[in-house]
């Protein structure tokens, strides 16, 4: 069920900065049985693996980088056998992950190649939350996505979410801005990655991946920016929410690039707007 309780948390300034960015590589687009299309983007998640992608026997990606994301790509909706392999060794070779995945009509949807929890390759699919916020707010999506325990995530030292476990997610709709996050080992202090600074675009659901191997030492956080989910502000034409592809919480629920370097300072108004991944 959608929560809707106010959490107000202080922020604070001169935060340690960490530069992220998120290249776009191109995607291809292979057919499924179907009429209607999605928008399907593809993330990265699996450390050491150049990876080609591909979808019912058709190269998606080429060549793709760990900690990388697509860009979205209008897919035909259907059932899609997804493998990946290391680069060059598809589509007869040995896959390091493969897993059937269903595009709903009308979705806009990620793809996560990642690690479980104990470090195992393994497919995850999210529906990416596009519904229109408020003028000047911003949704965070936060995907566990790395092999390590429960985490808390943190905006200026304190907890948005918590006890967050691979592969889940979690989201709140947010006054835009800059905000200086970490992620600790759940219900305690203890740092595993952070302090970034992450930079919310307003109308933009801004989405959080962390990933990699808390054994192997790599856990980093990579960001997708999906734009044009700003409602107008009263009085005003509703030009920004036709940027992107309208979704309803119930398809966010039903599926399962870069970010700044300023801190936000002040109060930081959040909305929980959405609880885990099914």
């Amino acid at each position: 069920m959608t929560s809707r309780t106010p959490l107000i948390l202080g922020a604070s300034a001169g935060a340690c900065a960490l530069a992220l960015t998120v290249a776009a590589p191109v995607m291809a687009a292979p057919s499924a049985a179907g009429g209607d299309t999605a928008e399907v983007s593809v993330f990265h998640g699996v450390p050491g693996l150049t990876a080609d992608v591909y979808a019912n026997g058709d190269k998606l990606v080429s060549d793709f980088e760990p900690g990388t994301v697509t860009g979205p790509q209008s897919l035909d909706a259907g059932t899609y056998d997804i493998k990946v392999f290391p680069a060059g060794q598809g589509p007869d070779g040995t896959p390091a992950v493969e897993k059937q995945i269903k595009v709903p009509a009308g979705a806009n949807a990620t793809i996560a190649a990642h690690l479980s929890a104990g470090g195992k390759p393994e497919l995850s699919s999210f529906v990416n939350d596009v519904s229109p916020t408020g003028a000047g707010q911003a949704r965070l999506t936060v995907r566990h996505v790395a092999a390590a325990p429960a985490v808390d995530v943190r905006a200026g030292g304190q907890p948005v979410f918590t006890g967050l476990e691979n592969p889940d997610q979690d989201t709140a709709v947010v006054d835009a801005g800059t905000v200086s996050a970490d992620v600790v080992l759940a219900g305690t202090g203890t740092v595993a990655i952070g302090p970034a600074d992450l930079h919310l675009k307003a109308g933009a659901d801004n989405i959080v991946y962390a990933w990699g191997s808390a054994a192997d030492k790599n856990l980093g956080l990579a960001t997708q920016t999906l734009s044009g989910t700003e409602s107008a502000p009263k009085g005003m034409g509703g030009g920004a929410a036709a940027a992107a592809s309208s979704n309803s919480s119930e398809q966010w629920l039903a599926w399962a690039a870069a970010t700044g370097m300023v801190t936000l300072t002040g109060v930081l108004v959040i909305r929980r707007a959405a609880g885990r991944r099914g």
